[in-house]
């Protein structure tokens, strides 16, 4: 059994990586698989990824955290991004991002926590990028006109409802953006769809 002591320090090795460390900066810091078997073991830490475990002990680290340690390259979008700008009051199941179509399918194959990959183009990842904060974390996520754009282009997938809520939540947003709406359009391919679904409202 670990020491009271051991534990603390390991606690706040953790704590200096946001709660989530790689295996690699577990051996760095001089804990070896033995150690990192026994903190599993003990219900200290857990797997989320090959290679990345997170602190669970007397601590409760938000999702999020988790999600910008293991994607620092993604940007919240659809879902997640409408129920941020109150375009949806469902809160997702998932947490929905965009990630360059060219990553590793190994990198998104996690069990916690739940996420849902779209997968894109390397210059449309950071198309209508900007930064918020969810759980007193900062995040990058697109902006109101970019995620609008993107529920168009995925409209045929998506719920019925949630998708008719999004476009009036936005037509009725103060904050929205026509410039870039259209600026965005053109690039995602969707003109016809934001003058169909969108101008008629404006």
């Amino acid at each position: 059994m670990l020491s009271k002591n051991h534990i603390e320090n390991v606690g706040k090795l953790f704590k200096k990586h946001n709660y989530v460390m790689t295996t690699a900066e577990l051996l760095n810091a001089k804990l070896y698989y033995a150690d990192v078997k026994q903190l599993l073991d003990e219900g200290y830490i857990e797997r989320i990824r090959q290679g990345y475990y997170h602190w669970i002990y007397d601590i409760e680290t938000g999702e999020i955290v988790i999600i910008n340690r293991l994607f620092p390259d993604a940007v919240l979008c659809m879902e997640t991004a409408l129920f941020y700008y109150k375009y949806s009051d469902r809160n997702p199941a998932e947490w929905n991002f965009a990630i360059d179509r060219n990553v590793s399918k190994l990198r998104t194959k996690i069990d916690y926590p739940f996420i849902k990959a779209y997968r894109m183009e390397s210059d449309l990842v950071t198309l209508g990028e900007t930064t918020g904060e969810i759980d007193f974390t900062k995040v990058r996520i697109y902006d109101r006109d970019r995620t609008i754009c993107d529920v168009l282009k995925n409209m045929s997938r998506m719920d019925r409802e949630i998708f008719n809520k999004a476009i009036q939540g936005y037509v009725n947003d103060p904050k929205k953006n026509i410039p870039n709406l259209m600026v965005y359009a053109k690039r995602l391919r969707v003109q016809k769809k934001v003058k169909d679904l969108i101008g008629v409202w404006l």
